[in-house]
């Protein structure tokens, strides 16, 4: 399954409609910057098509093909942003293909992205619709205002002997306070129609953004795939996390309770012999034992979800999990005291340290390591870096695989970072809108 880059409307105050005035000078400064943006886009989209095109007989017209996506891509993110400040309402959604291959075999995946190829097709058609639109507007609005203040500016305009202006031309009437009186009344007509007209002309150019610049079908069906993806990691991660338990419940707890019975039976019958000594030794390695069970049955508890994160919350956690750590932890907390998340966010971002740390002391032969959380009003953010030896990676049988099955589980996005030679970097990043927010 290709992994997609579904994107939501992100803009929440698009829907506040401003006020007239308001919006007629963001419709028309949406229609002004309009085409030197889109003078630029069609340029380098129509020069890297070109080029890509005309060399693809070489090879070479593959990755200036997909470089050329990518710049469509980037001016594509900037119309949809300009659409929903100017008209005050967000677009639908859209999503990219993002290809897992690196280069070359990256590049032909991302021309097979059909968002980024209507991405290039606004670039081009775009542009002829933003030189009239900008013409119009121009000359309505600056037209209109001109024809205005005719009456002050009319003296400087050469004319012919006996021609008194423009309706001295049109209908041979030669009056002057005629000619001041028709231009101010083409000004006052252009000047009251310019707000339906700049918001025509917006809504022509936005309706073409619309029209190619979202695919909402498409969305619905990325979003789908997610969230299918989403269950089937969360039922992956559970069934990990009761393997795991599982067998740490047998390596463990389980056989120190089994030779806690035995020595229970052997307790019994020196104490049927009236052997003391020899039964109080017995009781010593139960005491023992028993203590050792507890601890363990604690440690794993700790691993599903500790009491302290209930009850405190995350920020208590992460310093209880870190202070247990046998490798110095660096710990910085972007959250509050007291700040609570959704149990499934906690939850989450708790896992993801105390695994990332679990890897650290085990397989890096690190000698210090950091912790970074933080949050916004959108997601939780985990940063966890060693300065071990590297070479960790997602792979399937691998201690992180589980642990990006954790993070898909919730929506969340978790990448890693570890050349060989290291350092280590283990980044999550978990939605909080989606799993009960703040």
């Amino acid at each position: 399954m290709i992994p997609t880059e579904y994107e939501r409307p992100t803009h929440a105050d698009t829907d506040r409609q401003p006020s007239r005035k308001g919006r007629f000078w963001r419709e028309y400064g949406y229609l002004l910057s309009g085409l030197p943006i889109g003078t630029a886009a069609f340029a380098i989209v129509i020069a890297g098509l070109s080029f890509g095109a005309g060399t693809l007989v070489i090879v070479a017209g593959i990755p200036v093909l997909a470089g050329t996506h990518q710049m469509a891509r980037v001016f594509a993110r900037g119309e949809r942003r300009r659409v929903e400040a100017a008209t005050g309402r967000a677009l639908p959604p859209h999503h990219y293909t993002v290809p897992k291959a690196v280069p070359p075999s990256g590049w032909l995946a991302a021309l097979r992205d059909p968002q980024s190829w209507r991405d290039s097709v606004h670039a081009l058609v775009a542009f002829p619709v933003r030189v009239v639109t900008f013409c119009v507007a121009v000359t309505w609005t600056v037209g209109g205002v001109g024809e205005l203040a005719y009456g002050a500016w009319s003296w400087s305009i050469p004319r012919d002997d006996g021609k008194a202006g423009l309706l001295d031309l049109m209908f041979g009437i030669s009056s002057r306070g005629a000619d001041i009186a028709f231009n101010t009344g083409i000004g006052v007509a252009l000047v009251a129609t310019a707000i339906p007209v700049v918001r025509g002309l917006t809504a022509v150019q936005a309706g073409l953004a619309r029209a190619l610049l979202t695919n909402e079908a498409a969305a619905l069906r990325a979003r789908t795939r997610q969230l299918a993806d989403g269950r089937r990691s969360a039922v992956a991660a559970e069934a990990q996390t009761l393997r795991r338990l599982e067998r740490d419940l047998h390596d463990g707890p389980q056989q120190r309770l089994v030779r806690l019975n035995m020595d229970l039976e052997a307790v019994a019958r020196r104490l049927d012999a009236e052997q003391p000594a020899q039964a109080r030794r017995l009781v010593d390695g139960m005491i023992e034992q028993s203590h050792e069970a507890l601890a363990e049955l604690r440690a794993l508890s700790r691993g599903i979800a500790p009491p302290v994160l209930a009850d405190r919350g995350l920020r208590a956690a992460l310093t209880q999990a870190a202070a247990r750590s046998p490798i110095p932890v660096l710990l910085t907390l972007g959250i509050g005291e007291g700040q609570r998340f959704a149990a499934a966010v906690e939850n989450t971002a708790y896992f993801v340290v105390t695994e990332a740390l679990t890897n650290t002391a085990k397989h890096s032969g690190a000698g210090r390591c950091s912790v970074d959380v933080d949050a916004d009003q959108t997601s939780l953010r985990v940063r966890v870096e060693d300065d071990g030896r590297g070479g960790a990676h997602l792979g399937k049988g691998h201690g992180l695989a589980g642990l990006a099955d954790r993070v898909t589980a919730v929506d969340g996005t978790l990448d890693v970072v570890s050349p060989v030679g290291g350092p280590t970097v283990v980044y999550a990043v978990v939605p909080l809108t989606g799993v009960g927010g703040l």
